[in-house]
């Protein structure tokens, strides 16, 4: 099988990505999630991959802000969206996606860490692929709360510019 890979507008490519979050998070799935009423943040890229048939089979969100830590403003690149369709999964699309995803925000040049959250079952995933889990308070924005500790799902780093392993990350937004 051969597979196209595509760093896309968020919103232009959202219709192409809107069948696999369906497939696999339909909403009675979403419902039973510990994330099931955080508002997140719409993806600014997308790394799409695709199959022979042009069929979305993974997706990674990217998302990029400032954001502070410890006080301190910061550049931030989040990953978020982490899909595979499910007859696709182990043959290593997510982590092909992820690591365009990562060289996307390496790119730039001007982003500090790149951050994701993830339920704990899935941080090995993360953790093998150089992500370090983030011991601090994330805050977040939420459209019916305002600024809010966001802890329904664990922070992990990636380590760009920057090594954080601790303190208070603000996302001046919403999660990602």
């Amino acid at each position: 099988m051969g597979i196209e890979i595509d760093v896309l507008n968020g919103d232009a490519s959202w219709k192409m990505a809107e069948p696999l979050f369906n497939a696999i998070w339909p909403p009675h799935v979403v419902a039973t999630l510990p994330w099931a009423d955080i508002v997140f943040a719409h993806a600014e890229l997308r790394v799409l991959v695709r199959d022979d048939a042009d069929d979305v089979i993974c997706h990674v969100g990217i998302y990029r802000r400032d954001v502070t830590w410890d006080g301190r403003k910061l550049r931030a690149g989040g990953i978020g969206g982490v899909l595979t369709r499910e007859d696709a999964r182990g043959r290593g699309y997510a982590s092909i996606a992820l690591n365009a995803a990562i060289q996307t925000l390496k790119d730039e040049r001007s982003i500090d860490f790149a951050l994701l959250f993830c339920e704990p079952y899935r941080a090995p995933f993360y953790i093998t692929r150089g992500w370090k889990p983030f011991i601090g308070e994330i805050h977040a924005e939420q459209p019916d709360q305002g600024r809010v500790r966001f802890e329904a799902i664990a922070p992990h780093v990636y380590d760009l510019r920057r090594a954080l392993r601790q303190g208070v990350i603000d996302l001046c937004g919403l999660p990602g």
